[in-house]
């Protein structure tokens, strides 16, 4: 039976993956709405490509463009975040929440709502409003299902268990690409080494959050939402193959990891085919070839980052989101040459040191708490 998908995010990393596979099973999907934050051009292939409905960009300025490219299609195109949300809104079976950022809060807040199935890969929206998006999936019955590799792992791990039983939850990290480098070298790290990841393809900032490992600290507050088990029973790891993504171990002594290769077309496929298995052209695990396992405790001098999310996340309150506005500022200054690459964590903690919100308690409220601590991050900015 055909479903209907919606992909929040269709131009980036995620969104070119989940399109890969529903591209690889014609006739099983019909889409209803792409998303871009520009990208018009593209949005717009992808879209007569796909037969969607409707088309979107986050960014108003591009809709003269895109409709411009889908003149006489039939397709619907339109811009600017309430348009955003309205799309979101629409009814399909599976919407993939894959906005990068805060940007993608309120989008996905819209598709919750419609009470059917939301892939996330959006980690950001669960860190700044994880009470207030948990209270809204158990409200409308949504089926909330993880994107990112390790949450997916996790889930896989999950089933077929109870929580009762669960000793620990174990985060793997990578370590990115500056794992074995120095304070020295980390000091005069580029945006260009930054998001060369040694084993994922992931957009710029994804990439720079799992340089600074800051990317495993948003997702240790993830899993605290999405497995709640408590934060003392979660814990990360480094782990710089990449081919076991999580693993939960039960306190009979049992551990159940799940393994795979490093694409994220393999958690992606888990979604779209849930509860069941769907094929994937993604290179099968070779175990031999790889030949060997390894695993380290993470540097929290070096890369200070998980210490940070693990505090604001004990924290509680508004620090979730502060934490991850302030990263979202430090990135993006970083990127734009204006931040030297140690100095992200930093104004990050500055930020948190500066202000202490109360937690928010509905979408207004998490969107006031991003926006002030945005504002007080950029006020710290300095030139390199």
């Amino acid at each position: 039976m055909t479903r209907s998908i919606s992909i929040l995010g269709a131009t980036g990393s995620i969104g070119d993956s989940t399109l890969d596979l529903v591209r690889s099973q014609p006739g099983e999907w019909r889409v209803v709405a792409l998303s871009a934050n520009c990208s018009a051009e593209k949005l717009a292939r992808l879209a007569i490509e796909f037969g969607a409905e409707i088309a979107v960009v986050g960014d108003e300025a591009c809709l003269p463009e895109l409709r411009e490219h889908l003149s006489g299609t039939g397709i619907e195109a339109t811009g600017g975040a309430q348009a955003l949300c309205e799309a979101a809104a629409r009814p399909c079976d599976l919407t993939v929440a894959a906005i990068v950022g805060c940007a993608g809060l309120a989008p996905t807040m819209r598709a919750i709502e419609q009470g059917n199935t939301v892939a996330l890969a959006n980690k950001e929206a669960l860190v700044s409003a994880g009470e207030v998006m948990t209270r809204l999936v158990a409200e409308h019955g949504t089926t909330l299902l993880p994107v990112d590799s390790e949450h997916n792992a996790i889930f896989q791990c999950l089933q077929g268990n109870d929580l009762a039983d669960v000793r620990w939850i174990t985060l793997t990290a990578s370590g990115g690409p500056f794992r074995t480098k120095t304070m020295v070298e980390l000091e005069a790290a580029t945006p260009a080494q930054a998001v060369a990841h040694p084993n994922w393809d992931m957009g710029a900032k994804i990439s720079v959050d799992s340089a600074t490992m800051m990317n495993k600290g948003l997702e240790f507050i993830e899993a605290f939402h999405l497995f709640p088990v408590g934060l003392d029973r979660l814990r990360i790891i480094v782990h710089p193959q990449s081919v076991i993504h999580s693993m939960v171990e039960y306190r009979d002594g049992s551990t159940l990891a799940q393994l795979g290769p490093s694409d994220m077309r393999v958690p992606i496929a888990s979604t779209l085919a849930h509860p069941a298995r769907m094929d994937t052209r993604c290179k099968p695990l070779d175990l031999a070839t790889i030949g060997e396992l390894t695993f380290f405790a993470p540097d929290e001098e070096r890369f200070p980052a998980t210490k940070l999310a693990r505090e604001a996340a004990h924290a509680g309150g508004g620090a979730p989101a502060v934490l991850n506005a302030a990263n979202e500022v430090a990135v993006a200054a970083f990127l734009a040459g204006q931040l030297k690459f140690t100095q992200i964590s930093a104004i990050v903690a500055r930020t948190l040191d500066n202000y202490a919100p109360p937690a928010p308690t509905s979408l207004d409220a998490v969107l006031a708490v991003d926006a002030e601590a945005r504002a007080r991050a950029a006020a710290m900015l300095e030139p390199v």
